[in-house]
C-alpha cells in the first residue's frame, strides 16, 4: 500500500486523510479512496478530488504558475499613473478616476495591485512627530445633535510661480457622516461666519457645534474652566440658535471625525488638483460633497438616505433674517481713491456715495456692494481674481446738478486779456515778447 505524503498536502485533505486511515486501518487504500466522503470531510468537490487523486493528493503546481501577460488592461496608461504616484498622489480612487478620463477601463484592484508594487516611486512622507496610538474611546450622539467642524490648510502654486496658503472649511455630521467643505483665502473669523452658514442651510442647524478652542470662538477659561466666548462669536450663536461644546486642549481626537474629514479632503479631493479661482474650487467642492453623501460607508452599516432622513428630522432649517444677511455681507471700509479690499483684491465704490463703510457679499462670480445700512445695491463687479483694480461704472462721476442756460440769443461780447507775468528773473527768457517787438 502506498503511503500517503501528508506534507505535499493541503491541510484540509491532509487531516480527512488520516482520520480515515484510523477509521479504517489497513482496509485503507489511496487508490481505491472514497471521493464522496472525502468530499463530505473537505468541503471540496468530487470532480476536483478526482483530478487531485491523479497526483495522490499533493499539491502540483500549475503549469502557468509565475507566468504574466505580456499586455495588461494598464498598458499604455502606466505613465499616467506613474506621474500620480511621483506627485505623491497614492490614493487609488483618484488614481482610477485620472485613468478613466484618459480612457481607462479597467478596476480599481488592478490599480491598487500597481500602486502597491511601485511604492519605491511615491516621495518619502516627512512627520513632525511621530504618530500617537489611541488615547480616548468612542462615542456616539443621537441624530442631528452635534455637527463637528475645523479648519485646513493646503498650499496654492500660481501660474505665476507664487505660492500661497488657502483655507478650507470643513463640517460634518456627527451620527450620519454628511460633510460640507468650502475654501477661502484665509481663516478670518468672517469666513468661518459665512461658512458656518452655508453648512447649516446644505444640512440643517444642529443642536451643539463641537469644535476646537480657536480665536474665533473662545478667548480664554475662567478658573472653573468655562469658556469666555469671543463677544462676536457668542452673538452669532444667539442669532442662529446654537450652542457650542470646546474639546480639551491638545487633543484633537475628541473631534477625530472632522479631523479624519480634512484628511480625506486632502487625499482624495484635493490630491493632484488644478482649478482657476476660487470660485471653481467650491463648486467642484460642493459637487464632491454631494457624490461623497450619497456613497454607501461600510462604517454606518446602511444606506446613507435613511441615515440623512433620520438627522433631517432632528436638525433645524435656517430661516434667512435680516441679522443673519449682515453675517454673510462683511463690512468694509472704502480707502481714500475709492476702493474696498475683499479676499486681497480691490474693487471701486461710486464715488457719489457718501458713506465711509459698506457690505460686500460675493455669491458664485459676483461681487456684490452694498450700503452700510443695506438699503441700496451701490455696485456689481464680476470676480476673476486677477489682482489688477476692478473699477465700477461711472466710478468717478460727480451727480448731475441744475444748469441754467439763456433763453434768448446772447449778443454781450467781452474781450480777456493774456495774464502778465509777475516773475522778472525769467523775463530775459521770454522770447516770444522779442518776436513781437521787432514786428
Amino acid at each position: 500500500m502506498k503511503q500517503p505524503n501528508f506534507a505535499a498536502m493541503s491541510p484540509a485533505v491532509a487531516k480527512a486523510i488520516e482520520q480515515m486511515m484510523v477509521e479504517q486501518g489497513d482496509k485503507f487504500s489511496l487508490e481505491k479512496v472514497n471521493l464522496a466522503e472525502l468530499e463530505r470531510r473537505t468541503g471540496i468537490s468530487r470532480a476536483r478530488l478526482r483530478r487531485m487523486k491523479e497526483h495522490d493528493f499533493e499539491d502540483a503546481e500549475h503549469a502557468s504558475k509565475g507566468r504574466k501577460a505580456s499586455t495588461t488592461l494598464l498598458s499604455g496608461y502606466t505613465g499616467i499613473l506613474d506621474g500620480l504616484l511621483k506627485a505623491g498622489v497614492t490614493n487609488s480612487a483618484v488614481c482610477l478616476s485620472g485613468l478613466r478620463a484618459n480612457g481607462y477601463h479597467g478596476g480599481k484592484t488592478i490599480v491598487k495591485d500597481y500602486i502597491a508594487a511601485h511604492q519605491h516611486l511615491v516621495p518619502p512622507a516627512r512627520y513632525a512627530v511621530a504618530p500617537q496610538g489611541n488615547r480616548g474611546r468612542r462615542y456616539t450622539t443621537g441624530p442631528g445633535e452635534a455637527f463637528q467642524m475645523d479648519w485646513g490648510f493646503t498650499k496654492v502654486q500660481s501660474f505665476t510661480g507664487e505660492e500661497y496658503s488657502a483655507a478650507c472649511f470643513a463640517m460634518v455630521c456627527h451620527h450620519c457622516g454628511e460633510r460640507y467643505v468650502e475654501f477661502f483665502p484665509n481663516a478670518k473669523q468672517e469666513n468661518l461666519f459665512i461658512g458656518m452658514l452655508h453648512g447649516f442651510r446644505y444640512m440643517g442647524v444642529p443642536q451643539y457645534i463641537l469644535t476646537d478652542n480657536m480665536k474665533s470662538v473662545v478667548i480664554r477659561r475662567d478658573q472653573d474652566g468655562h469658556p469666555l466666548w469671543q463677544k462676536d462669536y457668542e452673538q452669532f450663536m444667539r442669532t442662529v440658535g446654537f450652542q457650542t461644546k470646546l474639546c480639551k486642549p491638545r487633543h484633537p481626537f475628541t473631534k477625530g471625525k472632522v479631523e479624519r474629514l480634512v484628511r480625506f479632503v486632502k487625499d482624495n479631493f484635493l490630491a493632484g488638483r488644478s482649478f482657476w479661482n476660487v470660485t471653481d474650487l467650491n463648486l467642484s467642492a460642493l459637487d464632491w460633497c454631494d457624490e461623497q453623501n450619497t456613497t454607501f460607508h461600510r462604517g454606518l452599516g446602511i444606506p446613507q438616505d435613511i441615515h440623512r432622513e433620520r438627522c433631517g428630522s432632528v436638525v433645524t432649517k435656517l430661516n434667512d433674517s435680516p441679522e443673519l444677511l449682515l453675517y454673510l455681507c462683511p463690512e468694509r471700509r472704502i480707502s481714500f481713491d475709492g476702493f474696498v479690499n475683499y479676499e486681497g483684491r480691490r474693487f471701486g465704490v461710486p464715488y457719489t456715495y457718501g458713506g465711509k463703510t459698506v457690505r460686500v457679499m460675493r455669491n458664485g462670480s459676483c461681487l456684490y456692494i452694498y450700503s452700510a445700512d443695506m438699503a441700496r445695491l451701490l455696485a456689481t463687479h464680476e470676480v476673476t481674481w486677477a489682482y489688477q483694480d476692478s473699477f465700477c461704472a461711472n466710478q468717478y462721476a460727480f451727480p448731475e446738478q441744475p444748469e441754467e442756460f439763456p433763453s434768448m440769443p446772447v449778443k454781450t461780447v467781452i474781450r480777456q486779456l493774456p495774464q502778465t507775468s509777475t516773475d522778472l528773473s525769467f523775463e530775459k527768457f521770454n522770447f516770444t515778447k522779442e518776436d513781437d517787438e521787432d514786428d
